[in-house]
């Protein structure tokens, strides 16, 4: 009896997990490798001594008709929620209410469980940082940073950042010449634990001044726990001008910057830590949707291909997918 075709998604993030689950559902031996401890890229959610923070993705929207009937799936399932949050703006003209009334939808309770609820029982190599691709007659092999060797695999699809891609696609000039011309804007995140509640009126603002981009309260959303947890997330432009400062220096700036964006003098602090994001987002928008080289059994996905967003991410890895069973 014919075995199924085995495939190796490197890169256990959004498109990765998306890829995955059409893959499996047709009945094809997937298996995940990810250079991080779990699933989720930047679907990250740490667990402290002080509670949950979200710390990368802080919420997502549906327009694709197609993402919108999986969501509601998921909703049906439990992995996510709606969050409406008390959302103000803080402009040149200071703080007030936004008028921005779109459905917002978290992982419950954290962004995490979407990411696992998605893996399922897919097996994966965590802690795995794939650094070569080595063609060995008609399949792959994949070698990891410790020399190992992982395979051989039928197909391989790519569902990392353009920088992490580039080196894996060098000898296939049509999937490398993208990655290479594609980069990400890096961002900082910051998470704090107050002593006291904060006095305002919001539980998460868009902020269009200064050095942050993003304030949220994380007991506002769905699941949560009733902490006075917080996350901060920077602006592209100042992260990019503060790559190698200390943790202690970004949380330092960035907490005064909220209390500048408040007005007060904030409580103490019971809890704090910063997370570095090297590629937080696309810095313009494509739409590959996907690339491919069929005849070599090599694909790539992620949401730099189809214009960012948690939503291009998902597409872009259903595309990459699809992409793949009609060469078989």
């Amino acid at each position: 009896m014919n075995q199924p075709p085995s495939v190796a998604i490197i890169g256990a993030g959004m498109s990765g997990l998306s890829a995955a689950s059409l893959l499996r559902e047709t009945g094809l031996n997937v298996t995940l490798f990810d250079k991080s401890r779990g699933s989720g890229g930047r679907m990250s959610s740490k667990r402290t001594s002080a509670g949950t923070f979200d710390m990368g993705t802080q919420y997502f929207t549906a327009r694709d008709s197609a993402f919108s009937a999986t969501v509601d799936a998921w909703l049906a399932a439990g992995w996510v929620a709606v969050w409406q949050p008390r959302l103000f703006r803080y402009d040149e003209h200071g703080l007030h209410p936004s008028s921005d009334d779109q459905r917002r939808l978290v992982g419950n309770p954290r962004m995490t469980a979407l990411s696992r609820a998605l893996l399922a029982d897919t097996p994966l190599h965590s802690s795995t940082r794939i650094e070569q691709l080595q063609r060995d007659r008609q399949q792959w092999r994949l070698v990891d940073t410790e020399g190992e060797s992982h395979g051989p695999f039928d197909q391989i699809i790519v569902a990392v950042p353009p920088a992490q891609a580039a080196p894996l696609l060098r000898a296939i000039g049509s999937l490398s010449g993208p990655a290479e011309r594609t980069s990400m804007d890096p961002g900082w995140a910051v998470a704090l634990g107050f002593a006291q509640p904060l006095n305002v009126p919001f539980d998460a603002v868009f902020v269009r001044s200064g050095p942050l981009d993003w304030i949220a309260r994380e007991a506002s959303k769905p699941g949560r726990e009733a902490t006075q947890n917080w996350v901060l997330q920077s602006t592209p432009a100042w992260a990019a001008g503060h790559l190698d400062d200390s943790p202690e220096q970004v949380i330092q700036e960035l907490t005064q910057a909220l209390a500048e964006v408040l007005g007060q003098r904030l409580p103490d602090l019971s809890f704090q830590q910063a997370h570095r994001w090297l590629y937080a987002r696309p810095n313009e928008t494509s739409d590959w949707g996907a690339l491919a080289a069929p005849d070599q059994g090599l694909f790539v996905c992620g949401d730099w291909c189809v214009g960012g967003r948690l939503e291009g991410a998902w597409l872009s890895g259903q595309q990459a997918a699809k992409a793949l069973l009609e060469r078989l």
